[in-house]
C-alpha cells in the first residue's frame, strides 16, 4: 500500500503546481494506485470540508488564491501609466489581490471594462500580489446570449438558440433595442445573475429573421465567438501590399508547378510537381517539389496583420462562406497560387526512393509559377484515361509523374502504418439563395491521397529541417488514446462482433488490424467513428510528443499558412534558420511560443465546434420538411437520457430520449453502452441497426429528435407496462435483483460468441 500524504503535503504540492491539481494529477505525484485512490479521495474531502480546499469541477485549489487561468476585468491606468486588472471569479475570505496586466506586442489591444481570460502568477515582493498575460479577450459583456426574442407587454424575453441552454433570459421594456418578436438577437447579461426569476438581459445587435438560410452560418460565428470583420488597419495594411519580387529567391518559374484543389476552393496556397530522379544511384526512385505561399513575406512580425491573424488563430469555413484568417487582398490574390502568375514560395525539393521512403530534403525561398489550376475531380478523371483539354496538354509531363511518384509512397505508407481511418466526408449543396439542395457524400479519390501523401511529406521534411537547425517551432501533437478511451472502444469493437488486444503497447497498426476487421461488414462505419472518438485532439505545442495518428516522430503544419497561424510561425522559423531575410521568427514570437500553441489550439477548435454546429443545423433544415418519416440507421451512441443514431441517408445525428422508449424503466451500464428495459429485456447498444420516425426538426439549435420503431429488423416489444399505459412499480430489491438478471444474461451472450 502506497504512503498517504498528510494533508500539509497535500496543500504544498497544490501551491507548487497549480496547474496539475485534478485528483488524478495528485495520485500521480505521490505514486498513489488502485484502490488508495480511495483513501487520498477521503483526504480530499476532509481538506474540502475543513474549507482548506475548495473543489472547482474534477480539480482542487486553495480558495484564497486565484487558479492559474481566470478571467479578469482590465482596470483604469494608475498614476505609473501601469493596467491592473480586477479577478471576477475571487471567493476568498481575504481582500481580492492586486493583478498587474502585462501585455505583449502580439496581443489583441485592451481597454478599461474589457474582460480578459488570462494566466496568472503569483509574485512576491510587490505592492501587487499576482502577474497576468493575456490568453484571449473575452469583451467588455459578462455573458453573450444569442437567441431568439419573444416580445411581451413590456420587453419580453430571449430563448437561446443553443441546444445545451434551456434557460430563458428576461428583457426589460427599455432593453430591447426595438426587437420585434421572432428576431434574432444578440444581447448580453444584465447584473448579476439572482437565484429567484430569469436572468437579466439587454438586447445589443439585433440580426433579423432566424429563419432566413444564410443566418445558419451568421448564428455560428456569433455564438462562438469568431471575429469576422476585419479590423481598419489590417484592411490599409493588405491594400497596400505590392507582389513579392524575385530578389534573394532561387527562379523555378520554368518548372511546371499545378494547384490541384476542391472545386470551390477559395484560395491555392499549395502547388506540386515530379519527376523521375535521374541519379542513378537512386533506381527507380522521384523528385517531388512542394511550394507554399510565402505568406510571411507579408505578414511581418508585429504588424496589424501579424496580430489580427494570430488573434483568429485560423479560417473557418461554412457551406455558404468562409471567416478568412487574413484579408481576401492576401488569401484571394497575392497569397494565391494563380494559374500563369508569378508568386513568391517556400518550397521544398524531396528525394524519394523507390519504395517511396524520403531519402533527403532541401528547401529554397523561391519564385514559381503554376501552369495550371486544376481540382480533384478532372485530375482523376485524367488518371483513369478521360482527361480534359487542360490536363491532356500536361499529362505526360506532370500529371502521371506525380501519380508514379504517389504509387512509390504507397509502399512507405504500409510500412508506416498510420491510423487507416475511411471516414465519409459530407458535401451540403446551397441554392443561390442559400437553401440546402442536396446532402451527399464526397467521393474519396486517389487525387485526394496523392496530395495529402505530398503534404504530409513536406511537413515531415519541415518539422525534421527545424529540429536539424535547433530552431523553436510548432510541431503538431498528436498523443496516443487514454486507457479509459481505449477500453470504451474495446467494449463497442466486442459488442460488435471484434476484437482489440489488450497488455501490448498500443500502435496504430493494432487499430488498422480492427478496422480491418469491420471492412465491407455492417459495422465498418460505425468502426471508423468509434475509433475516431477513441483519439486525443491533436493540438499544437512547442515540445515535441510526436505524432500517433500518422505515427511520425517529428511534425509540425507547413503547408497551409493562409489559413493556419501555426504554418506562418513554421515559415518563420525556416527563414530564420536559413538567413533567408529580416522577416523570420522574432524575440517576441520564440518567447511567446508556448501562449501562441495554447492559443491556437483553443482557436481551433472554435472553428471546429462552430462548423459541427453549422452543419447540424443545415441537416436540421434540410430534414425539418420530412418529419413523420421514417429512416434507416444506426446507434451511434448510448447515454443515461437516451440513445444517438446516425441516419444512413444524411449522415445526422439524432437523439431517442430515454422518456420515448415506452413505460419499463431502462438501466445504463456505462461498461457495456447500454440501455437495458427491466421489464422486457429488451437491450439497446451502439452499432445496433434501427429504423426510426423523425419526430422534431429543429434548425434554429440544429437538433434532431426521433422516435425507435424497430431494432436489427424486429418491431419494439410491447411489454406489460406498455399495453398499460403506466410504468411498472416494483421494490427495489426486485428491481436490482431483475438488472442483475438482465445484465448477466447479456454477458453470457457475448462470451458465446
Amino acid at each position: 500500500m502506497a504512503r498517504i500524504p498528510s494533508k500539509t503535503e497535500i496543500l504544498d504540492w497544490i501551491a507548487d503546481n497549480p496547474g496539475l491539481t485534478a485528483k488524478r494529477d495528485i495520485a500521480k505525484a505521490f505514486g498513489i494506485k488502485g484502490a488508495d485512490r480511495i483513501e487520498l479521495k477521503r483526504v480530499l474531502k476532509e481538506l474540502e470540508g475543513e474549507g482548506t480546499l475548495e473543489r472547482r469541477r474534477k480539480s482542487y485549489r486553495d480558495p484564497e488564491k486565484l487558479p492559474p487561468v481566470t478571467i479578469l476585468m482590465i482596470l483604469p491606468p494608475d498614476r505609473s501609466g501601469d493596467q491592473f486588472a480586477r479577478p471576477m471569479e475571487w471567493q476568498g475570505e481575504a481582500p481580492e489581490p492586486r493583478v498587474l496586466f502585462q501585455p505583449r506586442k502580439a496581443d489583441a489591444p485592451v481597454a478599461e471594462g474589457d474582460r480578459i481570460l488570462a494566466r496568472v502568477n503569483e509574485v512576491r515582493g510587490e505592492d501587487y500580489q499576482y502577474e497576468a498575460r493575456l490568453i484571449r479577450k473575452i469583451g467588455t459583456n459578462p455573458h453573450k446570449i444569442l437567441g431568439i426574442f419573444r416580445k411581451a407587454t413590456e420587453g419580453g424575453r430571449i430563448v437561446p438558440i443553443d441546444k445545451g441552454a434551456d434557460k430563458e433570459w428576461q428583457v426589460a421594456g427599455d432593453a430591447t433595442l426595438g426587437a420585434k418578436d421572432g428576431e434574432l438577437v444578440e444581447a448580453e447579461q444584465a447584473g448579476p445573475k439572482g437565484r429567484m426569476g430569469l436572468p437579466k438581459a439587454r438586447i445589443m445587435e439585433r440580426l433579423g429573421d432566424p429563419s432566413a438560410p444564410k443566418a445558419v452560418s451568421l448564428i455560428a460565428i456569433h455564438q462562438h465567438g469568431i471575429p469576422d470583420d476585419f479590423p481598419d488597419d489590417v484592411i490599409a495594411e493588405s491594400d497596400a501590399m505590392k507582389p513579392a519580387g524575385l530578389e534573394q529567391r532561387e527562379d523555378l518559374r520554368a518548372m511546371p508547378f499545378v494547384t490541384i484543389d476542391p472545386a470551390d476552393a477559395r484560395d491555392h496556397d499549395d502547388a506540386c510537381y515530379a519527376q523521375p530522379d535521374d541519379d542513378p544511384k537512386n533506381e527507380g526512385g522521384h523528385i517531388v517539389w512542394v511550394a507554399i505561399a510565402d505568406v510571411a513575406h507579408y505578414v511581418t512580425p508585429g504588424s496589424a496583420l501579424d496580430r489580427e491573424a494570430r488573434h483568429r488563430g485560423n479560417s473557418t469555413y461554412f457551406p455558404d462562406r468562409v471567416v478568412p484568417m487574413l484579408p481576401d487582398r492576401l488569401s484571394g490574390d497575392l497569397c494565391s497560387l494563380h494559374e500563369g502568375v508569378a508568386r513568391a514560395v517556400i518550397a521544398v525539393r524531396m528525394k524519394l526512393d523507390a519504395k517511396g521512403r524520403k531519402m533527403s530534403h532541401r528547401f529554397t525561398r523561391a519564385m514559381i509559377k503554376s501552369v495550371a489550376s486544376l481540382n480533384y475531380t478532372e485530375v482523376q478523371e485524367a488518371q483513369d484515361g478521360r482527361p480534359n483539354d487542360r490536363c491532356a496538354a500536361i499529362m505526360e509531363d506532370v500529371i502521371a509523374p506525380l501519380y508514379a511518384a504517389y504509387e512509390a509512397t504507397k509502399t512507405e505508407r504500409v510500412m508506416r502504418q498510420p491510423l487507416d481511418l475511411d471516414l465519409p466526408e459530407r458535401r451540403i449543396e446551397l441554392t443561390e439563395d442559400g437553401r440546402v439542395k442536396s446532402v451527399a457524400f464526397r467521393d474519396r479519390l486517389d487525387a485526394h491521397r496523392l496530395i495529402e501523401e505530398f503534404m504530409i511529406l513536406a511537413n515531415v521534411a519541415a518539422a525534421e529541417e527545424l529540429v536539424r537547425l535547433r530552431r523553436p517551432l510548432l510541431f503538431r501533437v498528436h498523443e496516443e488514446p487514454s486507457p479509459e478511451k481505449l477500453d470504451a472502444l474495446r467494449e463497442v469493437a466486442e459488442a460488435s462482433g471484434f476484437t482489440l488486444a489488450k497488455g501490448q503497447v498500443l500502435r496504430t497498426e493494432h487499430l488498422n488490424r480492427l478496422l480491418a476487421q469491420a471492412e465491407g461488414t455492417d459495422f465498418d462505419e460505425l468502426m471508423n467513428v468509434t475509433t475516431l472518438r477513441s483519439m486525443t485532439q491533436a493540438y499544437y505545442a512547442p515540445e515535441n510528443f510526436g505524432h500517433f495518428g500518422l505515427a511520425l516522430k517529428n511534425y509540425a503544419h507547413f503547408t497551409s499558412p493562409i489559413r493556419r497561424y501555426s504554418d506562418l510561425i513554421v515559415h518563420r522559423a525556416l527563414i530564420s534558420g536559413h538567413d533567408w531575410g529580416k522577416d523570420g521568427l522574432s524575440a517576441q514570437d520564440t518567447q511567446t511560443l508556448k501562449e501562441t500553441a495554447e492559443h491556437i489550439s483553443e482557436t481551433e477548435r472554435r472553428s471546429m465546434a462552430a462548423e459541427r454546429d453549422t452543419t447540424d443545423r443545415y441537416l436540421a433544415a434540410y430534414l425539418a420538411d420530412r418529419v413523420g418519416n421514417e429512416f434507416a440507421g444506426r446507434i451511434s451512441g448510448v447515454t443515461r437520457f437516451g440513445c444517438f443514431v446516425r441516419l444512413d441517408e444524411t449522415g445526422a445525428d439524432g437523439l431517442i430520449p430515454i422518456r420515448t422508449l415506452g413505460r419499463e424503466f431502462f438501466h445504463y451500464d456505462a461498461r457495456t453502452q447500454t440501455l437495458m428495459g427491466a421489464d422486457t429485456g429488451m437491450t439497446l447498444s451502439v452499432g445496433q441497426r434501427v429504423t426510426v420516425r423523425l419526430a422534431e426538426a429543429v434548425p434554429v439549435t440544429g437538433g434532431l429528435m426521433l422516435e425507435l420503431l424497430e431494432v436489427e429488423g424486429g418491431p419494439m416489444p410491447g411489454g406489460a407496462s406498455a399495453r398499460r399505459g403506466g410504468p411498472v412499480r416494483r421494490k427495489p430489491g426486485q428491481s436490482r435483483a431483475r438488472s442483475g438478471k438482465v445484465k448477466r444474461k447479456v454477458e453470457r451472450r457475448r462470451k458465446g460468441k
